[in-house]
């Protein structure tokens, strides 16, 4: 948002839209976009090495996000705000979508997993973080509606509630046959009431309690590509990113191997670098121009996007291609979730920010992430 409008023509009218203009306005909508050159680059060398294919799509992934994002937010610009947050909703995490169902596919259900939990953690520790810190420096404090965010750690503390009962779950049963199969079930049956819990968040965010989630007033946007377009570069960048997907993934095993990692490092903090790219640069944006309720409502948004709707979306497409993708995670996984939203919410509780709580934040994350570094491969 803010740098479009730095970018585009002060006087521009919606009538002189044509394609031209869609396509010129869509590849100046970011600097990220010149990393569009690693796009071609990576198809060509899909062939070579695991360690090469990986990096390259890795980095073509970025600036594909972010377009996504951009042609996710014209669309929803002229739909109205209930099918516009709908659509943000769902192609705002469409990179992890394409990224978990790919791997999925291929039977890697830890790299999944690691991946959902990583989106989740890389949110609202990493991003929040940088928030708080940088919009902090050269401020006593920053100030957002602590309702509304004390609304979304609430939901945040569910999604951990769904991961801490198939762990507890595990632990007390009987045999591994009865845990396999009541697992399996619980995970499906928890995936229904996620999804049910995120149709009434909506409802509460966009009719009942909308007032809540307003940020300060704001330039009202125009719209800067025409419908066609936009809706035509969204599958097309859709389709990109699956292509370049199923090319990162299918390189994993390799990379885990030659880089000496282990797969739940690279599902928890590699690959979430590349689905939350174009956010995190957005919310730290806000959070400098002291616009925190935007950029609170972008970090932990996205983490109950992922929690109440890409994890249960995962979870029945496991189940619909017979692949056991459940929330049972490891015990050491669920205990640091479960301590990084406790964390979160006691900095949130007072609705007040500051550059050190940000630095905490960060810390969290170095040691979330030396652990998964260092934690042998189960």
């Amino acid at each position: 948002m803010s740098e479009r409008e730095h970018l585009l023509p002060p006087h521009y009218e919606e009538e002189q839209l044509t394609f031209k203009t869609s396509f010129m306005h869509t590849l100046k909508s970011s600097h990220i976009n010149w990393l569009l050159i690693f796009v071609p680059i990576a198809l060509a060398f899909s062939g070579a090495s695991d360690s090469v294919v990986f990096s390259l799509n890795f980095i073509a992934i970025i600036p594909l996000a972010k377009l996504l994002g951009y042609a996710t937010e014209e669309i929803a610009l002229r739909c109205g705000s209930v099918i516009g947050s709908l659509l943000n909703a769902t192609f705002g995490n469409a990179v992890e979508l394409i990224l978990g169902m790919i791997a999925l596919k291929q039977g890697l259900i830890r790299v999944v997993q690691a991946s959902i939990l990583g989106s989740i953690l890389s949110n609202i520790l990493l991003v929040l973080g940088c928030c708080f810190l940088l919009g902090g420096i050269g401020r006593s404090e920053q100030s957002f509606n602590a309702t509304a965010a004390q609304t979304n750690t609430s939901l945040l503390a569910l999604t951990t509630l769904s991961l801490l009962i198939p762990a507890a779950f595990s632990a007390t049963a009987a045999t591994t046959k009865e845990v396999n199969t009541g697992i399996i079930n619980l995970s499906h049956g928890t995936a229904i009431i996620l999804l049910i819990v995120y149709g009434l968040y909506l409802v509460f965010q966009l009719k009942t309690h909308s007032a809540l989630f307003e940020d300060e007033a704001d330039e009202e946007e125009k719209p800067h590509t025409t419908i066609v377009f936009s809706v035509v570069c969204l599958l097309a960048i859709a389709g990109l990113i699956a292509i370049h997907a199923e090319h990162l993934v299918g390189a994993i095993e390799g990379v885990v191997e030659v880089w000496g990692l282990n797969e739940t490092f690279v599902g928890l903090i590699i690959l979430p670098l590349v689905g939350n790219a174009a956010e995190h640069v957005s919310s730290v944006t806000f959070a400098m121009k002291n616009k925190m309720n935007l950029c609170i409502g972008i970090a932990i948004s996205s983490s109950l996007q992922i929690g109440l709707l890409v994890s249960p979306v995962l979870v029945l497409t496991g189940w619909f291609i017979d692949v056991p993708m459940t929330f049972f995670f490891e015990i050491f996984e669920t205990v640091v979730l479960f301590a990084s939203v406790m964390i979160v919410n006691y900095l949130i509780a007072d609705g007040k920010s500051n550059w050190l709580e940000g630095a905490l934040l960060l810390a969290v994350y170095t040691i979330v992430a030396m652990a998964f570094f260092y934690h042998p491969i189960v």
